[in-house]
């Protein structure tokens, strides 16, 4: 953007439309590969984890939540807000320099512009991750619910579990796990299971998953989906369920993953915007969540699932 910026200001608009252009496949490659494969791949700066697995019976259904948890300075809100406006601010650039190409663009235009890329962009270079927050509703609850969740279905049916970890960590867990679930298939061979009963093979393909990914006490349940929307899946949960929205760009579930891997994956979510405000801070602890949604949404989901048997 100041590259950009300085080249309109100078009186070139073509310039400064190709520095845009250039800078967005460019960073548009380096950051898909980044989030797919670098963060899985890159050989430094790497830590260790463990996802958990389990199967009972052979089931193409699994539930997914994750375990970790992070705090960060800036809300995720903000976060949010800031990615949704650098992508504005980008397009206007882009008009304007197109402008620029048939008539004269006052070079304060472009100094407005660079100042506010600057300002919109420093809310997102400034989402550092610590670890100062309990993570009770990011992400145990969504731990809980799964786990509810399989406890209250019969002991005969299939079902897959999947505790995600480092999901926190540009969802470098279940990227892993998808990775090695396409490998598995690409070889017919089993996923390395822990047995919640007598296993059979898994079937792997194709896989669905409801990913569970911050439950509160009081709010609205939603259902959230990227990429293609699942609707086989959706018409399995039923009719009592709301209708599924896409993501908001700049918030990340490990069903972006499981979703670019192939997978058909509805993120189940339940709160308010007083439940965002308090994910990633000090204040989501035990003492704001008592766990009532968590059972009211296990107990929905297990009858969608039974519900879906046959």
């Amino acid at each position: 953007m100041l590259a950009a910026a300085r080249e309109g200001a100078a009186g070139s608009g073509g310039h400064a439309l190709v520095i845009l252009i250039a800078g967005a496949v460019v960073l548009g490659a380096c950051g898909q590969w980044l989030s797919r494969r670098g963060v899985v791949d890159l050989p430094f700066a790497r830590a260790r984890s463990t996802n958990l697995a389990a199967t009972r019976g052979a089931s193409s259904l699994w539930l997914v939540a994750h375990l970790d948890s992070k705090s960060q300075p800036i809300p995720i809100v903000v976060r949010a807000l800031a990615i949704t406006a650098s992508l504005v601010v980008f397009g206007v650039a882009v008009l304007v320099s197109v402008a620029q190409l048939v008539v004269p663009i006052p070079a304060l235009a472009w100094v407005a512009l660079a100042v506010v890329g600057v300002l919109v962009a420093l809310p997102v270079m400034a989402s550092v991750v610590s670890a100062r927050s309990a993570g009770a509703l990011d992400n145990a609850s969504g731990v809980v619910t799964v786990l509810r969740t399989v406890e209250m279905l019969p002991r005969d049916l299939a079902i897959g579990v999947l505790l995600t970890s480092a999901e926190e960590l540009g969802l470098a867990g279940a990227r892993a796990w998808a990775r090695e679930a396409a490998s598995a298939s690409a070889i017919n061979a089993p996923l390395s299971v822990v047995n919640l009963a007598p296993l059979s093979a898994v079937n792997i393909a194709p896989l669905s998953a409801l990913n569970i990914d911050g439950v509160d006490d009081t709010g609205a349940l939603r259902l959230i989906y990227s990429g293609r929307l699942p609707r086989e899946l959706v018409a399995r949960l039923g009719s009592e369920w709301p209708s599924p929205r896409r993501l908001v760009p700049g918030v990340l579930m490990d069903g972006v993953a499981l979703a670019d891997a192939g997978w058909a994956v509805i993120n189940v979510s339940k709160g308010s915007w007083r439940t965002v405000s308090r994910i990633h801070t000090p204040s989501d602890d035990r003492a704001h969540l008592e766990g009532s949604g968590a059972e009211e949404v296990a107990t929905m989901l297990a009858g969608a699932i039974t519900g879906s048997r046959h």
